[in-house]
């Protein structure tokens, strides 16, 4: 799965370009471009901020989950990138899964009132906050920061990269978009079940709107 991050992250820098150019040409309201971006608070547009999750479900293929509805802020002025903020509130209770058998039981509670194999019926949402942000290259950085998840907190590198910039056409806000990619061992949040035949290693792949305030 690391092997599979990278090949997106490298596609992803190796397309920018040209996926600015075309969305100018095309009268896009969004664009990869530095310029548009002003300084300000942020908050997350949760309609459209989306964290999808991969697990190998026993080495025979990767099951793929999301969670939506994310809310969250963002402190940042691309004159100093480095010095931006996050605070990210998933709630995980709203884990989506095409299968309902699935899903039953990522939210079943323990039996006989031991702990659940995941994270039972009524989970605390999981919270992230950035502690530092190095700046990679023009449009990329990595955010570290704590995940607070299943009553635990640990720490997370997220590899990011601006995606677009522009006034969103209909509500009319300035507003910014990145893509984020992770991975995270599940059993440092308490979460083993079934570990490692179902895979310890949990994939995030990001796609964040922020709306400037």
């Amino acid at each position: 799965m690391k092997k599979y991050a990278v090949a997106l992250a490298l596609l992803g820098s190796a397309t920018l370009a040209v996926t600015s150019i075309s969305a100018q040409e095309a009268g896009i309201p969004g664009a990869a471009d530095v310029s548009r971006v002003t300084a300000g608070t942020y908050a997350l547009d949760p309609a459209h901020t989306l964290v999808g999750w991969r697990v190998s479900h026993f080495g025979f293929n990767d099951y793929l989950g999301l969670f939506g509805d994310i809310t969250g802020t963002m402190e940042l002025d691309p004159a100093n990138v480095e010095a931006a903020k996050f605070d990210i509130t998933i709630p995980i209770g709203a884990v989506t899964v095409a299968s309902a058998g699935l899903k039953d039981h990522l939210l079943r509670p323990g039996k006989d009132g031991g702990a659940p194999d995941f994270f039972g019926p009524e989970p605390a949402p999981a919270k992230f906050i950035s502690t530092d942000v190095r700046r990679t290259g023009d449009t990329t950085a990595l955010v570290t920061g704590q995940l607070t998840m299943n009553g635990k907190t640990a720490p997370v590198a997220i590899l990011v990269e601006f995606t677009g910039a522009g006034t969103n056409p209909f509500n009319k806000k300035a507003t910014v978009g990145f893509e984020g990619r992770a991975v995270i061992d599940r059993t440092q949040w308490g979460i083993a079940y079934a570990a490692p035949a179902i895979g310890k290693e949990v994939e995030l792949s990001i796609s964040a709107a922020f709306e400037k305030q």
